[in-house]
């Protein structure tokens, strides 16, 4: 494996290590913090009763042993559900009978408290999931929670220790608007012809490309860097693309294998 010598890149946990642990389940992300991750990467969605929890897909079928929309699920109903044997993985430091709070739901107050308790600065990529059935009320929500942790600002001297994503240009602007110093990433899957001279939509102050893009489109990351925007990549997995990455000086890897990542870096 080629070892890029790159200190400045930040090493982002997509979903938690979740190469080596259940996607958004507390076990990913104490992973990926004793990995030495620098940030954690989750989706939120809210719940019938309004709480945030930390799950990808509008439904729980693919990532639980149950059925249905997060949505019109109550938290309780969620809390019933095993959210990490649906696929196999191992844990050499855990027996098989560990703690089920590792599999279960991840409430995002409990990710905060994770990170707020973990002795060292872990910051946060938190994405908002759209559409859904509570336009406005997940952005509201969320940013209330982080007040009340007091991680919806910079400290004296840092940046700020949370940002929130999406690839809701919508979502995005009503954070802008709530909370201008809350760091805002619009995630892109495809490149929109508006955005190819580097612009982002209104509320959006970092570009979130995938792999893809940044694959067929390296040079698009100058132009973001000239318009004064960092670059935040996800999904980067494989060796040749951290290369990629690090050569053209993007600012953030999103990956699932973060003590990997890390590795190539020269940073373990």
């Amino acid at each position: 494996m080629t070892h890029v010598r790159q200190h400045s890149i930040q090493v982002v946990a997509h979903r938690g290590a979740s190469e080596d642990a259940p996607e958004h389940t507390l076990a990913a992300y104490m992973r990926a913090i004793d990995d030495g991750a620098d940030a954690l990467e989750c989706d939120v969605r809210l719940t019938a009763d309004g709480h945030l929890v930390c799950v990808h897909d509008r439904r729980v079928n693919r990532t639980s042993d149950g059925r249905g929309a997060v949505s019109a699920l109550e938290l309780s109903a969620l809390t019933a559900l095993d959210f990490g044997s649906w696929r196999e993985w191992t844990d050499t430091d855990e027996s098989p009978d560990w703690d089920r709070e590792r599999t279960s739901v991840l409430t995002l107050e409990r990710l905060l408290e994770l990170v707020t308790d973990s002795g060292r600065r872990v910051e946060l990529a938190i994405e908002t999931k759209h559409p859904t059935r509570w336009a406005g009320q997940v952005e509201e929500r969320l940013l209330t929670m982080l007040a009340r942790f007091g991680l919806d600002r910079p400290s004296a001297g840092e940046p700020s220790p949370v940002r929130i994503m999406s690839f809701s240009a919508r979502s995005l602007h009503r954070v802008a608007a709530a909370a201008a110093t809350v760091p805002t990433v619009y995630l892109m899957q495809f490149l929109s012809p508006r955005l190819r001279e580097g612009r982002l939509p209104a509320g959006a102050g970092i570009a979130g490309p995938g792999m893809r893009i940044i694959r067929s489109h390296p040079d698009y990351v100058e132009r973001w860097h000239r318009a004064g925007h960092q670059v935040h990549v996800w999904t980067v997995n494989d060796p040749a693309d951290v290369e990629l990455c690090a050569e053209l000086g993007v600012e953030a890897i999103i990956t699932n294998r973060p003590k990997q990542v890390l590795s190539q870096l020269g940073r373990l």
